[in-house]
């Protein structure tokens, strides 16, 4: 799929949709790779209207980006999902090959681990997250590749609870649950990972040991975030929502286009460039 010549096309579908940095770092690799003749772009599409648009597309398309509300959406109208994005009922990338089939895989979860491995975090003792939902689950399935021992979840009401420990049972991560109220605890972990929305973490900051280990906090606009500036302050080290959409988005570039390595450096350039601009 990697023809130069080839006109090829590639997106990003999700709804809401207008705030998406994979056009950026997309077009960026592009650029990098000297593949002018691809374009990527940006359709606010939801779950009704999913059906209709896949069955519009033609064969300059090599591929899709998914994001929420999708990625549980599109599974039932493609060909086959990768056993990473099967653990976790979760497809946030379709490559359609040359004879027309769908493929659908998950690049968030050994974006996760890429993104930590490049901070240096290769193995965890323990973890905890902040949070339930599809973000949680897929980070559960990147801790049980790195991490060793428990997984506790702070997370609200006893039905997140009992998912949570549900999803641990499926992945292979031993998982433990306890109350949001009690989110304070999870600071001392020698690893966070924070799944929650824009603003829900912000009370913790005000808890945080004097020596914290290493955040993963997958948001990325607004950034930094309250807990993830203070973390730095306290010379903790911390990983950010844009080191996870880079990371998803160079193994996207490389399963749609065949080519490989994707440009990691310039493709976070553009993506810090955009987000500054904002």
């Amino acid at each position: 799929m990697s023809g130069t010549g080839d006109k090829r096309r590639a997106a990003v579908l999700g709804s809401p949709i207008a705030h998406s940095l994979s056009p950026v770092l997309h077009r960026a690799a592009y650029r990098e790779l000297g593949l002018g003749d691809w374009t990527y772009d940006r359709f606010d599409v939801d779950e009704e209207a999913l059906p209709a648009f896949l069955a519009g597309l033609g064969d300059e398309w090599a591929g899709l980006s998914l994001t929420m509300p999708l990625k549980r959406a599109v599974i039932p109208l493609i060909d086959e999902v990768s056993e990473t994005a099967g653990s976790v009922e979760a497809v946030n990338t379709v490559v359609f090959t040359d004879d027309g089939r769908r493929l659908g895989d998950n690049t968030d979860i050994p974006g996760m681990v890429a993104a930590l491995r490049e901070r240096g975090i290769e193995q965890v003792e323990s973890a905890a997250i902040l949070g339930a939902g599809a973000t949680a689950s897929s980070a559960l399935a990147a801790l049980a590749r790195i991490c060793t021992g428990e997984v506790v979840a702070y997370v609200r009401g006893d039905a997140r609870a009992a998912e949570m420990r549900q999803w641990g049972e499926r992945l292979g991560v031993e998982v433990r649950t306890e109350d949001w109220a009690d989110a304070a605890r999870a600071l001392t972990a020698p690893l966070v990972v924070s799944t929650t929305p824009a603003g829900a973490t912000d009370a913790l900051a005000a808890s945080l040991p004097e020596r914290p280990a290493t955040l993963f906090d997958v948001l990325y606009d607004p950034w930094p975030t309250e807990l993830a500036a203070r973390w730095s302050a306290y010379g903790g080290a911390v990983v950010g929502g844009l080191d996870l959409l880079l990371h998803q988005a160079v193994l996207q570039v490389e399963r749609m286009t065949g080519r490989s390595p994707a440009p990691l450096d310039a493709m976070r350039k553009a993506g810090e460039h955009a987000l500054a601009s904002r």
